[in-house]
């Protein structure tokens, strides 16, 4: 007998609503925007983020074209305490932004979090309080009415606070948390409280936020619980509704799409996804959802490469190959049928008609994928031996994408020859496909400066004229993309980069990888050198040199 037994669990609690009218409703317009990444996100990493990627991750959300961010918990973290003053204090917060903050319902916590907020323009304070059964009777030992009296206790306390600060154009936000495991007529109850307090109307409305605190059930009883929630508190006009959904069950994109359809305004979630235990809604997702059905989504998710790049590097988070709508192999087809399918639509696809091709529910050239990447031949019997080969012989090591790119061209090759591929001979292929020293542009010469970040001057030849290049970012990548993309008016997105040593000691070399996306199109180079600065911009030039020839920029079409 196993002892993974079912009977130790219950069902979630559902809502009683046999007059339900989500079921029959479409998405019409995007939700109004609440990204979490810089709170939610920051504390489900192992390790928290630095000052210095909380500002890079903070440009990326300004970015994309979000309204509502929350930025920290600033009574509780002096990080993020010191993260709110530097918005404020280097003006950093675009005028149609608004900052979010969340507090605990504390007197001390809710003093300080407007302390935090002094001389900010307009901001949301977000204030929170559990509400179920298991809270309430298990945590707090506490009733519905002490309970009920803490959150009216803590809007109170906004609201004092607020006052202290008349210039400020402030936001109030409720959270019911574990809305979803609350009985329905108590987080209305309480809501409705919270609201008394703070007397919202339909021109100054308040936020009340149901959150999926911990998934206890499916999408669709979500659904109810939100149309319920909308169709039963008092004054609905006088509140924006927003969701917070988890990934506990793996349906925090559909609840929070379902949600819509019941009635909700708005949305918090985090890009990509991260968050604690499973996840936060990803919005990148939610959004990509709606465009796919010819809804605008109202936030740039049109560069999801430079969004991975970013998120990846600030979190340390990897995003899974296949990631819904962005992931590296979502536009990969390697079965021969679903090929064929896609390439005979593709032949019937028209510029001026709605999109309709096989497997592929977008134009992957609408994030800047290429029809190369969709279809080519399935390559993964001999990509194991390849790259085994030249790690034994050669030491090198190459990054899953360039051992595919590379495997197709030992597999056309060999059938070429019509036998087998020695080592030598894909060791010559890799050297002559991807490490091009020859070219339009070549590096003749570098200067770094690090101070707090790189600047970095590069002498190189273009099309046989010399030309200095100046630019900055974080390392030596970063600083000549930012310098290229100011010489060139191309844009430069890195989209995968590694680099290893090839042997020990003084006399090791640095091999170099990078996978760049310049203008929508995808390429590889890569770069041997001792000096290891040196390797990695010779890769990028190599890879600039493969997207200007003949044979690369064919495929890439």
């Amino acid at each position: 007998m196993s002892s993974f037994d079912y009977r130790k669990y219950r069902p979630g609690p559902v809502v009683r609503l046999p007059d339900r009218t989500w079921p029959n409703r479409v998405i019409e317009q995007a939700p109004r925007w609440a990204s979490v990444d810089l709170r939610d996100g920051n504390q489900a990493l192992i390790e928290p983020m630095s000052v210095a990627q909380k500002r890079r991750l903070w440009s990326l959300l300004v970015e994309v074209g979000l309204k509502d961010i929350e930025v920290g918990f600033p009574a509780a973290s002096q990080p993020d305490y010191d993260f709110v003053r530097w918005l404020i204090e280097e003006e950093e917060i675009p005028g149609d932004v608004r900052i979010q903050v969340l507090v605990q319902a504390r007197e001390d916590l809710i003093q300080r979090t407007f302390e935090a907020l002094r001389g900010v323009s307009q901001a949301i304070v977000h204030v929170y309080n559990s509400t179920s059964p298991v809270q309430r009777d298990w945590v707090f030992g506490q009733g519905r009415e002490t309970i009920k009296a803490l959150a009216v206790r803590g809007a109170e306390w906004l609201r004092r606070e607020a006052a202290k600060y008349p210039g400020t154009d402030w936001t109030f936000q409720y959270s019911p948390e574990s809305f979803t495991a609350t009985e329905p007529d108590f987080a209305i109850e309480v809501c409705e409280a919270v609201m008394g307090v703070w007397e919202p109307t339909p021109e100054r409305p308040c936020i009340i936020n149901l959150p999926a605190t911990v998934e206890v059930a499916s999408p669709n009883v979500f659904a109810d619980q939100v149309e319920y929630f909308a169709t039963n508190v008092r004054d609905r006009d006088h509140l924006i509704l927003s969701v917070h959904t988890h990934n506990d069950r793996g349906g925090a994109v559909a609840a929070a799409e379902l949600a819509l359809l019941a009635g909700a305004d708005r949305v918090e979630g985090t890009l990509l996804g991260n968050g604690e235990r499973t996840g936060n809604m990803d919005i990148v997702t939610l959004a990509m959802n709606l465009y796919s059905q010819g809804v605008d989504p109202r936030i740039d998710v049109s560069r999801p490469d430079r969004i991975i790049q970013v998120v990846k590097e600030c979190t340390g988070m990897p995003v899974h190959p296949r990631h819904p709508w962005v992931g590296d192999l979502v536009y990969t087809a390697f079965s021969g049928s679903h090929q064929d399918a896609i390439r005979k639509c593709l032949r019937r696809q028209t510029a001026d008609a709605p999109w309709q091709v096989a497997y592929l529910p977008i134009d992957p050239c609408d994030i800047g994928r290429t029809y190369e990447a969709v279809i080519r031949v399935n390559s993964q019997s001999g990509k194991g031996g390849m790259a085994f080969l030249l790690e034994r012989d050669y030491g090198l090591s190459l990054p899953r994408w360039l051992q595919t790119e590379l495997a197709r061209l030992v597999q056309a090759e060999s059938e070429r020859r019509g036998g087998e591929l020695v080592a030598a001979g894909v060791h010559e292929l890799f050297r002559t496909h991807f490490v091009v020293d020859q070219g339009s542009v070549q590096l003749l010469g570098y200067r770094l400066d690090r101070n707090g970040h790189e600047v970095i001057e590069v002498r190189m030849v273009e099309e046989g004229v010399e030309r200095v290049l100046r630019g900055e970012g974080n390392g030596a990548i970063e600083a000549f993309v930012d310098a290229w993309m100011r010489h060139s008016g191309r844009r430069l997105d890195v989209v995968d980069y590694s680099e290893h040593a090839i042997g020990v000691g003084t006399d090791a070399e640095a091999a170099a990888y990078v996978l760049l996306n310049l203008d929508g199109q995808r390429v590889a180079g890569a770069a041997i050198h001792q000096d290891t600065v040196s390797a990695s911009l010779r890769a990028v030039f190599s890879a600039i040199n493969r997207a200007a020839s003949p044979v690369v920029a064919a495929q890439a079409a």
